[in-house]
């Protein structure tokens, strides 16, 4: 026979002062971690190499030649002059090397922070004259940078993750369609158009005044098939000749640049010798750092721009963020996600000093950068310089470059912000709802403002939450069988050995493995069978908090009395409670359904249980156990995810659920308790009643008193289980020696799964149902002694029934 081995698991209580001890032991190292963790700089400058300068000095060269000219004409949605954009890239660039953990990312202005800072410019300057653009782009810039510093530096970069990403994807598709449609006035030449309007109305009167377009139109339409098709092209031959894919993607990045030199130097030529130039130009700009100054901040321009300043953090973080984890799952490299919240709060403040407005990760030259060959977020600051470069040294040739030549880089560069057809229908797919909270975003963005879209969005998002956190899913479980009973065996085995049938039979039924699945599961419902009779089980969903636990328990009280038979004394109409609803009539019919013996939650999805929760349970055992007429067993699968509601249950009574017996428990505790172990099959075995509520405590010096025989009662059922466990272990060692005996000479070791020390607490649904099973009183319940209980409440029913009825012909009135 093969030799067992059981296993026992206990768990250590949580010592509160030792955890204390250790915390304020172990701050030190903390706090050392902590500032070490504010500059990742100093973690890795010590090996930087010849070989990583060369890789980092040729993608920042090209991430800056991009990023100049859409510097100038994300500025120009901003509501700024084209300078300021070039302020704002050269501090994202150079800044955030510092307390950089992404080497791909590359910050400066971005088309959706450019106009939410441009809205609020619009907005702004509207109701206060007074206010500079340049005033609420610096305020805009330092508030929202020391918002975001503090977020990282307190370590709350969580909020990151109640944003989902439909509401991201949501409001950057709007953005960029509220971009696209406010920059084809200036594609087409159209003067006279309000661009920080509504998208609706700018779509609406650029149709209106189409009829104006002007000569920037060829500048536009020709720049934008310049830059589409020089990328479809690139792309498409690289695809044809790998070998030379490096080649034609920088041949490809330098699209941007290429079209802004050749459409200055045409419009130059068109300018010699006028006055008035026949298309709109960019114009001045001024060389260096003209705006570098202390903020200068007053409290109205705070007052008016603190409507935005919450959707301007968001941006802030989130497009960073998001962009950073993107690229480090690309790369396999992790991002602390607190840290890059600091460097870009950090860069902000910063560059609030420049005259900058904020700036955040560029997804498009986060791209370039990457496939650049970056090694390390040096790159950055070579882009800086290139930025410097063209403040110093370039900005003459600045004055003849078209805005309609502007215009059609910056609608290149958003399309690729918006979300096409196949992520729509994968939404659709996936979640309705996620579909709802994208077309929210969208659809308020484009009719409104992105901040409102912002706000929309999210509002819908966390409103979706807390319904599935407060309605969460919970399933009654049947079982599938996943292992068959041999009968010609037993059959066989039976004419050899009188009475061996029905033992045997047991046996390979007792040995059977189950897989437990919702009783309607679409594709396993018609192979579902229930649990033993009077034994249910639930699955729940989502943690039991103070939300949901009273729907979760309402839902789990409807089911079982649904599923069973109401236990005890048949009340007659007179005896009724006013609150007490149920017809006689009814449980006369429902008298075949057994009552309620055992209830079984699976708790591997719950991960929190408060106080209501467990409140909740209490009071849902309490309500069974008035339903049942007896007390209801509970029994908790896969406790073992969260120690902290283990302990919780064990507090409530739950790990051995002592409890004061009912009336019908008292004669089974004295059998049991006579008893102890000795039995002969599991339809004897007689149950102890044991709950959570009304405990009362045992008295020691009673020794013939009813909490001494209590006592012993629970002691000898406890014991039973144990013995039943190892009943089972060696029986099913037996099996398993004589299935593979024949096979191969091998001693067998049979490793059960683990027991937990409370007998309620189980590893298994199967170990579960099983331990339910040999609890379960059958002869008292659905045996002898209930047929003989039944019959008498029947009668006692039936009578009552009758004298309802009699009583109902009598109050109703003659005709």
């Amino acid at each position: 026979m093969p030799s067992t081995r059981e296993v026992v698991i206990d768990y250590d209580e949580v010592n509160y002062r030792e955890e204390t001890q250790k915390f304020f032991r172990d701050l030190p190292h903390f706090v050392k971690e902590y500032i070490i963790a504010l500059l990742p700089i100093a973690s890795w400058i010590h090996r930087y190499n010849l070989m990583w300068l060369v890789r980092d000095l040729i993608a920042g060269v090209t991430v800056g030649i991009v990023v100049v000219p859409q510097s100038m004409g994300y500025a120009k949605i901003a509501e700024l002059p084209a300078e300021y954009g070039l302020y704002t890239a050269f501090v994202g660039l150079c800044v955030y090397c510092l307390f950089a953990t992404s080497k791909d990312i590359s910050i400066g202005p971005t088309a959706v922070m450019s106009l939410l800072v441009g809205q609020s410019v619009t907005h702004v300057t509207a109701q206060h004259p007074e206010i500079t653009a340049q005033e609420i782009a610096v305020a805009f810039s330092l508030i929202c940078g020391s918002i975001a510093m503090f977020i990282g530096v307190v370590r709350l970069g969580i909020i990151v993750d109640f944003i989902p990403g439909p509401a991201i994807a949501g409001f950057m598709t709007g953005s960029a369609i509220t971009i696209t449609i406010g920059q084809c006035p200036k594609l087409f030449g159209i003067p006279g158009i309000n661009t920080q309007d509504s998208p609706y109305l700018i779509f609406g009167n650029f149709f209106k005044y189409l009829p104006d377009t002007r000569v920037d139109v060829a500048f536009g339409l020709v720049g934008l098939f310049f830059l589409y098709g020089t990328r479809f092209l690139c792309n498409y031959y690289s695809k044809k000749y790998p070998k030379y894919a490096m080649p034609l993607f920088f041949v490809s990045i330098m699209r941007n640049g290429v079209v802004v030199i050749f459409g200055t130097l045409i419009a130059f030529l068109i300018n010699i010798g006028k006055e008035t130039s026949p298309i709109s130009i960019l114009k001045t700009v001024p060389p260096g750092f003209q705006a570098m100054a202390v903020p200068s901040i007053g409290a109205t321009t705070i007052s008016s721009i603190a409507g935005s300043l919450p959707s301007g953090v968001i941006i802030l973080i989130l497009e960073h963020v998001a962009i950073a984890k993107s690229f480090g799952r690309i790369n396999d490299y992790t991002i602390n996600a607190d840290q890059e919240i600091i460097a870009i709060g950090f860069t902000n403040i910063w560059a609030a000093f420049f005259g900058a407005y904020p700036s955040t990760g560029s997804f498009s030259r986060t791209a370039i950068k990457a496939r650049s060959g970056v090694k390390t977020p040096i790159a950055g600051i070579f882009s800086g310089l290139v930025v410097v470069l063209a403040l110093y040294a370039l900005t003459p040739a600045f004055y003849y470059i078209p805005d309609a030549i502007l215009a059609a880089v910056v609608i290149h560069a958003v399309a690729d912000l918006v979300s096409g057809p196949s992520y729509v229908k994968r939404l659709a797919a996936v979640s309705w709802w996620e579909l709802l909270v994208f077309v929210v975003a969208v659809v308020v963005t484009f009719f409104s403002t992105v901040d409102y879209g912002i706000y929309g969005s999210l509002g819908l998002s966390i409103v979706v939450l807390l319904f599935r956190i407060a309605r969460p899913r919970l399933w009654a479980l049947g079982r599938v069988p996943l292992t068959k009973t041999n009968d010609d065996d037993v059959a066989a085995s039976s004419d050899e050995k009188t009475g061996a049938n029905t033992t045997e039979l047991d046996q390979q039924q007792q040995f059977q493995e189950f897989l437990y699945v919702p009783v309607n599961h679409p594709s396993l419902g018609r192979l579902v069978e229930k649990l033993p009779r009077g034994v249910l089980m639930f699955r729940i969903d989502e943690s039991m908090t103070y939300p949901n636990s009273g729907f979760v328990a309402d839902k789990i009280i409807s089911y079982c009395k649904e599923q069973t038979r109401r236990g005890g004394k048949v009340l007659s109409k007179g005896e009724r409670a006013w609150n007490d609803d149920a017809n006689p009539k009814i449980e006369a019919a429902r008298a075949s359904l057994p009552k309620m013996h055992a209830l079984l939650l699976d708790f591997s999805a719950v991960n929190r249980l408060d106080s209501s929760g467990l409140q909740a349970i209490v009071d849902m055992q309490n309500t069974l156990n008035r339903y049942a007429g007896h007390h209801v067993e509970f029994h908790f699968i896969n406790l073992s995810n969260n120690p902290s509601i283990r302990r919780a249950l064990i507090i409530a009574g739950f790990g051995t659920q002592p409890r004061v017996l009912l009336e019908d428990d008292e004669q089974s505790s004295s059998d049991a308790s006579g008893s102890g172990s000795n039995h002969h099959s599991h339809h004897h075995h007689h149950q102890v009643s044991t709950g959570p509520v009304e405990v009362l405590p045992i008295v020691p010096n009673s020794k013939d008193g009813p909490h001494h025989q209590r006592q012993q009662a629970l002691e000898a059922s406890l014991r039973r289980q144990e013995d039943l466990e190892s009943n089972y272990i060696s029986q099913r060692s037996e099996v398993i020696d004589k299935k593979h005996h024949d096979d191969y000479e091998i001693e067998q070791v049979s490793i059960h799964l683990p027991k937990d020390k409370y007998p309620f607490f189980h590893w298994s649904a199967d170990a579960a149902v099983r331990v339910a099973m040999h609890t379960y009183d059958t002869d008292r319940i659905d045996g002898h002694e209930d047929q003989n209980d039944d019959s008498s409440n029947d009668d006692q029913s039936r009578a009552s029934v009758e004298k309802d009825n009699n009583d109902e012909e009598q109050q109703q009135p003659r005709h």
